[in-house]
């Protein structure tokens, strides 16, 4: 019997799930017009200050015949903190049926580890390729592993990063965009895990002396007592995109940001917090010493706020190099920006015996397919917590995130048993 090989790969221009930003003209000021923003474009590639998000679909057929998917799709802030330019689907088809299907066309689709490491040896003009080409491609390679070894994404991971799979969901994060409060809302209803994201993108939004926040954190913290299940204990997660730093400028271990700190800790008491990015200085150098430096302040002040790193921590060596640093409390793996899933699911365990969680997130402008894969990433690894995604509705990115998971969790056996014991079903005579 002649083994399956992989006998082509097609990629087709698509649609994501939310926009690109650009997020230096946002910073800077650029002003929202209805869900567009009003201002000329700062950063490199982008033709308006927000744009469409695209994606590039990806199908590897088998030569059994079955055809398989991965998405390539990249973050909503590109070519900002230090990630790979805005990603133009119909610039990188043409690669993808080419250069990259001359690589993987006649290979076993079951090593999954020996084609990823191809895909990622690969070199465009001497640079190895746009990270949401690894991305999407690596997805298609780790569901054909699955396919064709008649097992999950989930197992094939387990087996290539050495690690035992969770055995219950990962902790969803969702995140609200804008509609900062009805979305909350939804999320306390259905008793997500950690929330809101709250996208504290601009200091307008943080307000003059921080206040907003702090008033949302109040909010949020009563609106959690009122609309969540019984015996729910949250997790709030803010991302703040550096405001804290621009508000109060460094150094960041000064009484300033630390009583500011404590008073967003006393706004959400007595619900952890954690705040994500809360300044960006530049380059990742500096991002670490400014992350560390908040960090030990805190520490010292006695103030139990986790903060996560995002800005600069994009690759592998990146969250490696913010993990030995002891420069955040959590990490979030971008799974976008490390290119191959498996890279991810690396980032993940780097942080395994520190003091340093991994948040396995990504972005509202993926897909569902890409979304799916990841949640075999976060159960292979057991992350910390695992983004809700694609979109910034919140409810669709958690049903596919969850959902995955639980089909995935009662595929290996591990499906949640039922709160109480079913009525017994009897026919009517």
């Amino acid at each position: 019997m002649t083994p399956v090989q992989i006998e082509s790969v097609r990629a087709t221009p698509g649609v994501s799930g939310f926009y690109t930003d650009d997020q230096l003209a946002i910073k800077r000021g650029a002003r929202e017009d209805g869900f567009a923003y009003a201002g000329e474009p700062l950063t490199d590639g982008f033709e308006s200050v927000r744009q469409a998000g695209e994606s590039l679909l990806v199908d590897l057929e088998l030569s059994d015949g079955t055809v398989v998917r991965g998405d390539c799709a990249a973050v909503q802030y590109s070519g900002a903190g230090g990630r790979d330019p805005l990603f133009r689907a119909a610039e990188y088809a043409p690669l993808i049926e080419g250069a990259v299907a001359d690589a993987l066309v006649g290979r076993d689709p079951n090593d999954f580890g020996e084609n990823a490491a191809v895909l990622e040896g690969l070199r465009q003009d001497g640079s190895r390729l746009h990270t949401a080409v690894r991305y999407g491609v690596s997805q298609a390679l780790l569901a054909a592993a699955a396919r064709t070894r008649g097992t999950t994404m989930t197992d094939v991971l387990a087996n290539v990063l050495g690690t035992e799979p969770a055995t219950e969901p990962v902790p969803v994060f969702g995140q609200s965009g804008d509609d900062r409060r009805r979305n909350a809302e939804k999320m306390l209803l259905k008793g997500v895990p950690v929330l809101p994201h709250g996208l504290f993108n601009s200091p307008s939004k943080l307000g003059p002396e921080g206040e907003n926040l702090i008033a949302y954190l109040e909010w949020l913290r009563e609106r959690s007592s009122e609309l969540g299940p019984e015996g729910y204990e949250p997790r709030f997660h803010i991302d703040v995109y550096g405001t804290i730093g621009e508000l109060f400028g460094a150094p960041f271990d000064s009484d300033a940001i630390l009583e500011y700190v404590a008073d967003l800790e006393a706004a959400a008491d007595p619900i952890p917090l954690q705040i994500e990015g809360p300044m960006d200085v530049g380059t990742r150098e500096d991002q670490i010493h400014a992350m560390a430096e908040l960090r030990d302040g805190l520490l010292s002040a006695g103030v139990e706020v986790d903060i996560v790193a995002d800005e600069w921590c994009n690759t592998l060596a990146d969250v490696q190099a913010f993990v030995d640093a002891g420069a955040a409390d959590l990490v979030q793996v971008k799974s976008p920006d490390l290119g191959g899933v498996h890279r991810s699911g690396e980032a993940v365990r780097y942080c395994e015996g520190t003091d340093t969680r991994a948040y396995l997130g990504g972005t509202c402008n993926e897909t569902d397919v890409s979304a799916r894969a990841c949640a075999h990433v976060a159960l292979a690894t057991d992350a910390a917590q695992v983004l809700a995604k694609p979109g910034m509705g919140f409810d669709e990115g958690y049903m596919i995130v969850e959902n995955e998971m639980r089909r995935t969790l009662a595929r290996r056996g591990h499906a949640p048993t039922a709160s109480s014991e079913p009525e017994e079903v009897t026919a009517d005579d």
